[in-house]
């Protein structure tokens, strides 16, 4: 199995005025030497060449990662009502690359979902995170995962508009399992309103899935994850997903959800600019193995693998991850094999277009200056956020 290798050896905080690198990556994934002029945390200009007063590092530069499905980290769930706990989270993985992050809930009762909601939404009011999302409780049971099953139910157009209403802009993504009822009537609810609507955690089949990208779905939560695997006569929601061009495809790349040889196949059926890579972080990233909680579930961590904990102590499905956005670029650049410029698509560019995030995931003039610095394999350097590293 692969391994993390380390830390990040993150350099002390300090404000770039102008850096440069022989290969800085553009929107389409190719790099070439090039110079970032910063001014206030933005980009001020992108100039061809190496500018001798500019910084020059030895380090590709990539666009800060983005990231649109986390759960938490150092120890903290977003879940949870403790605000600075949540920060703490968000703080670990900036520090890991992803300077825009999304928070994402668990399964809950309604109200508790709502009120989930309204305490995230200070976290987006103060530019912590980009945006809420949610995954569950409209769910399907058969595909459940780490999601208190007791608590699924189907999308009614109550609880839809409650949602709507908690999240105001800040609500970005609701997982669906489109073939509960009212499943196909919330996609096109949520879509109308602007919220994204995944399908995920569903036994759909491919005519289903279909008929939920008709209705405004655009993206897939983790492809192959809790959905029914490719049969050659009953092809679920994995075939017509991929092939779609109006769907995103999430993917986990961590060595434990997916092997790299379908990494490698769903890239080159979707290509990078329809694969968003995620982490599912669950609270336990960047912490030590040891026993922890996934909503209002038990999670056992062993070997950096998360895993719900029966009663009797044997472990059970997989429970999220612990991966972060530096060690997905890395796993996908140095083990699956891609180009290192097309996994930066895949990790910043892709989501932050998928989500309308138009100051960032791209290295150009007027966004953020968010960036990723890393070696020829992926392995994370440095991180700069707004102009200042991390």
């Amino acid at each position: 199995m692969w391994q993390y290798v380390g830390k990040p050896a993150v350099k002390e905080a300090s404000m770039i005025s102008r850096i440069a690198s022989h290969h800085v990556v553009a929107r389409d994934g190719s790099d070439s030497p090039a110079t970032i002029t910063v001014e206030a945390g933005r980009i001020a200009k992108v100039g061809e060449g190496i500018d001798p007063q500019a910084e020059l590092v030895d380090e590709w530069i990539l666009p800060g990662y983005v990231d649109t499905h986390c759960h938490g980290g150092a120890g903290a769930d977003f879940t949870d009502p403790d605000h600075d706990a949540a920060v703490r989270a968000v703080a670990y993985h900036r520090s890991q690359g992803s300077t825009t992050l999304f928070a994402s809930t668990v399964t809950a009762a309604i109200d508790d979902v709502v009120d989930q909601v309204g305490r995230l939404r200070q976290l987006s009011d103060e530019d912590e995170i980009a945006g809420i999302h949610l995954e569950g409780p409209f769910l399907a049971e058969s595909r459940k995962g780490a999601h208190a099953v007791e608590l699924l139910c189907d999308p009614d157009p109550v609880s839809v508009d409650r949602l709507i209403e908690a999240g105001g802009s800040a609500l970005r993504m609701v997982t669906i399992a489109p073939e509960r009822e009212h499943g196909l009537e919330a996609v096109a609810t949520f879509s109308k309103a602007g919220v994204h609507a995944a399908i995920g955690h569903t036994e759909c089949d491919n005519t289903t899935a279909s008929a939920a990208v008709d209705a405004g779905s655009d993206v897939i939560t983790h492809l192959f994850n809790a959905m029914p695997s490719i049969h050659h006569r009953k092809p679920g929601p994995v075939p017509p997903m991929l092939t779609d061009p109006r769907v995103v495809c999430e993917l986990i790349c961590d060595g434990v959800h997916l092997a790299p040889d379908v990494i490698r196949m769903a890239i080159s059926a979707a290509g990078p600019q329809r694969i968003a890579l995620v982490t599912d972080a669950m609270s336990a990233t960047g912490q030590p193995d040891g026993d922890y909680i996934l909503g209002s579930l038990p999670v056992k961590v062993v070997d950096g693998r998360a895993r719900l904990l029966a009663a009797d102590g044997s472990l059970g499905a997989i429970a999220g991850s612990t991966l972060t956005m530096g060690h997905a670029v890395e796993f996908v650049t140095s083990v699956v094999g891609l180009p290192l410029g097309q996994v930066a698509v895949m990790a910043a560019t892709t989501p932050a277009e998928l989500h309308g995030l138009s100051e960032v995931g791209v290295l150009e003039e007027g966004r953020w200056a968010d960036m990723c610095l890393t070696d020829e394999k992926g392995r994370l350097v440095r991180v700069i956020r707004r102009g200042e590293s991390v």
